[in-house]
């Protein structure tokens, strides 16, 4: 049986292909120390005057570990292959939290929480970040490390095959984070995301962001997982929905630690409408996962030979589909999201039983409060 873990230590310490080159170093960031204790990044921000008050950072004393399903790359045009993963790294090194980024090393969308049984696993530092994010963990201990995880033995080539969203966090909490950084124990929190595109209904369960969180919990460490929704297309994934989603996630987590609320018994999926357009997102509501579909895998046949090619079918977003599109759920993650434009929270758990008893429900209570009456709004 599963433990629950509530982080009250943390709730009372806070009073792309261009990626990296072959070869490049693996050292520990620069000011890294072995056991640094959580805490050191609550310092005056980079570049503040000295003897000025700074604002306090709500995450300060936090280790974070990040992950995604999309990669470490961000060098696509429509920002589908992990821009939303430095947004999210951004945002909680703003807060304070000493960052450390493990993600795969190509786009595994759809990966679910799929694990590589043979082999090798190579960890490389990017030492080239996205324009626009080299500095923003500059005053945190572990300078917001960013590795990208590859299925290869002594480094990791353009074209190398990547690990698993579930790979990355399991290596990065059974030694990875010792060997890298030299973080002792767990991180506090991991992060998945931000996903280019909701994970909703039927599409949470070949979600690899959503598998890596639930990698996390299956290890008793606290998870989020964070998607957010494309632009009108669902084919484009503006900077905007990203930032916003980052943004408002490090407040949802600032809340849940403050209450000590942040827990393993379940990890959350908060999904994030589109803003892009101009129109703000509305309060997160507490949700079930849908029982629809919103998107849904189709097989084409090439003519009368062997071979069939994988197309992707996207449901009506107004909800008036039927069959697999159908939603019955009124409380649906979906129906919440895409239809009502709201920010959705809903509760996963690693256990498939069916008709299990839930554990933890007084934290599972707490939680549905928090975001129903005290969470941040957009």
């Amino acid at each position: 049986m599963r433990r629950t873990l509530v982080l009250t230590a943390a709730a009372a310490a806070l009073a792309g292909l261009g990626a990296t080159t072959p070869g490049a170093t693996l050292a520990p960031p620069p000011g890294a120390t072995p056991g640094a204790t959580p805490g050191s990044a609550s310092g005056s921000a980079p570049g503040a005057a000295e003897g000025t008050r700074t604002k306090p950072r709500p995450l300060a004393g936090l280790r974070i570990l990040v992950s995604n399903d999309d990669s470490m790359r961000a060098a696509r045009e429509n920002n589908s292959d992990g821009l939303g993963l430095y947004e999210l790294r951004r945002a909680m090194c703003a807060a304070g939290a000493d960052v450390v980024v493990m993600a795969p090393w190509q786009v595994q969308s759809g990966k679910g929480t799929a694990v590589s049984n043979g082999g090798a696993l190579t960890a490389q530092r990017r030492t080239a970040l996205p324009a626009g994010y080299e500095g923003d963990c500059a005053g945190a201990p572990s300078r917001g490390a960013v590795f990208g995880v590859c299925l290869a033995e002594g480094g990791c080539a353009p074209d190398s095959p990547s690990a698993t969203p579930a790979d990355t966090v399991k290596l990065a909490l059974r030694g990875g984070l010792a060997a890298k950084v030299g973080w002792r124990g767990a991180p506090d929190l991991v992060v998945t995301g931000i996903n280019s595109g909701p994970n909703v209904s039927a599409s949470v369960n070949d979600s690899g962001t959503v598998g890596a969180a639930v990698a996390a919990i299956d290890q008793e460490v606290p998870a989020i997982a964070f998607s957010s929704s494309g632009d009108a297309s669902q084919t484009r994934f503006p900077r905007e929905n990203y930032r916003a989603h980052a943004e408002f996630g490090a407040r949802l987590v600032a809340g849940l630690a403050e209450r000590g609320l942040l827990t393993s018994a379940f990890a959350l999926k908060v999904d994030y409408p589109d803003v892009s357009a101009g129109r703000r997102a509305k309060a997160p509501v507490w949700t079930r996962v849908g029982a629809g579909a919103v998107a849904h895998h189709a097989y084409e046949r090439r003519g009368t030979g062997d071979t069939f090619d994988i197309a992707l079918g996207l449901c009506p977003v107004d909800g008036s589909g039927a069959g697999e599109c159908a939603e019955p759920r009124g409380d649906a993650d979906s129906v919440w999201l895409l239809h009502r434009g709201h920010v959705t929270v809903a509760p996963i758990t690693w256990d498939r039983t069916y008709g299990t008893p839930v554990d933890a429900r007084r934290e599972l209570r707490a939680v549905q409060r928090y975001v129903e009456r005290e969470a941040p709004r957009p």
